[in-house]
């Protein structure tokens, strides 16, 4: 055949072509078989999913493992502070946070303090604090001693004991952040304030969550009169300011109730005005869902008005949900220290972080002791702890995104 006729059309056509499909048996099961990579994602359930989104996100995973620690550390208070929040070294008045060393002239004796020279400067009418470094006092740890004033506690309030995380040494000192005007240690302080602070958001925001996604669900579920007397009732609340009525509702708790009846008190106060912006949240979302096909067939089918907001409705913006109660537990720790920081809130003998801030309210004080500003610290770095979880928390809620 000449090359003319190789290269008609009909020519081509009757060659064979390459054939480019594997002529080896299909095995279908090793078709589907996952890589481990897929298996993970593939077959995990919606929490194990949430989960994996959650892990990644790390500043939500510190956050969260910060809050945790913090939250674990108000059940052993009295432990780790290394004094009775209550106690008083009338010796050492506005001391100076004493620096932790390891080395001592060269050579390393572990965790020390230099005990302080105490002096009264007539002139200036102030202490005057230097540091002993010929005498290095070592620190204990978990350590039961009752060689040192203030370390016998009540353990919440049921039985007393002395153990410690951490002790000064035999005779010594040890004021991490320093003391106040009665020579309480802060540091003791603040760490037992933190159980009344943080308890304050958990079960202000409680309240809150229950009375915004009840009142709120309804009013969006039922809608008519019930949606009408609820949004009045929200508006009337929000037209007050916050501070104000937090400072009114404060003032107007009898001054002779106890510590305890005053903490329930301002808990609830919280917990009663914070409600109405969740239930708007929840309101406006089921005003929509309501009308979905899941939801008119879940009527249909007999199901409770409860059973339909709590399984079918609210489950539908848990993201929302879950966002909105990590932004209210900071408002509410936020609150309790705003109120006692005015005076208004918790009183001594209890102890909160707004409490000790109240210390902080004299200008001449602060600027001559700056150590009683270390309250804020802890309410800073736990406000922004939720709200980096919270940024976490709603991201993982959606796995599917």
């Amino acid at each position: 055949m000449s090359d003319s006729t190789a290269n008609t059309p009909d020519a081509r056509k009757s060659e064979p072509l390459d054939h480019f499909v594997s002529q080896a048996p299909f095995d279908a099961q090793a078709a589907t078989l996952l890589t481990p990579e897929q298996e993970k994602y593939y077959l995990s359930s919606q929490w194990r999913l949430m989960w994996l989104k959650f892990r990644r996100h790390k500043l939500a995973l510190w956050s969260g493992i910060y809050l945790i620690l913090v939250y674990a550390s108000i059940l052993i208070s009295e432990v780790i502070a290394p004094y009775s929040f209550t106690h008083r070294h009338t010796d050492f008045i506005y001391a100076p946070p004493q620096e932790v060393r390891l080395f001592h002239d060269g050579s390393l004796i572990g965790p020390y303090v230099y005990p302080y020279d105490v002096k009264l400067n007539m002139e200036e009418l102030r202490w005057d604090y230097t540091e002993d470094t010929s005498n290095p006092q070592k620190l204990r740890f978990l350590c039961t001693s009752d060689d040192y004033a203030g370390s016998t506690y009540e353990f919440w309030g049921l039985f007393e004991s002395n153990f410690h995380l951490v002790c000064p040494a035999a005779g010594g000192q040890f004021f991490f952040l320093g003391t106040d005007r009665l020579g309480r240690d802060i540091q003791s302080r603040i760490i037992q304030g933190a159980r009344i602070s943080l308890t304050v958001g958990l079960i202000g925001v409680t309240i809150s969550f229950v009375l915004g996604i009840t009142l709120g669900g309804m009013a969006g579920y039922f809608g008519g009169m019930v949606d009408w007397c609820v949004q009045r009732v929200i508006e009337v609340i929000r037209s007050f300011p916050s501070l104000p009525l937090w400072m009114a509702l404060s003032a107007a708790m009898p001054v002779n109730w106890s510590p305890i009846v005053v903490f329930l008190g301002i808990t609830v106060i919280l917990g009663l005005l914070d409600w109405p912006g969740l239930a708007r949240a929840v309101r406006s979302k089921l005003l929509a869902l309501r009308e979905e096909d899941f939801a008119v067939a879940a009527q249909l089918m007999g199901a409770t008005p409860t059973r339909i907001i709590g399984k079918h409705l609210l489950p539908s913006f848990t993201s929302h949900l879950i966002a909105s109660v990590t932004l209210a537990v900071p408002s509410m720790i936020l609150g309790e220290t705003a109120l006692s920081f005015l005076g208004l809130g918790l009183k001594p003998p209890i102890t909160s972080w707004g409490v000790l801030l109240n210390e902080a309210q004299n200008f001449n004080a602060v600027a001559l002791y700056p150590w009683l500003l270390w309250p804020a610290a802890p309410v800073i770095l736990v406000v922004l702890a939720f709200q980096f979880l919270g940024d976490g928390l709603r991201d993982a809620a959606d796995p599917y995104k």
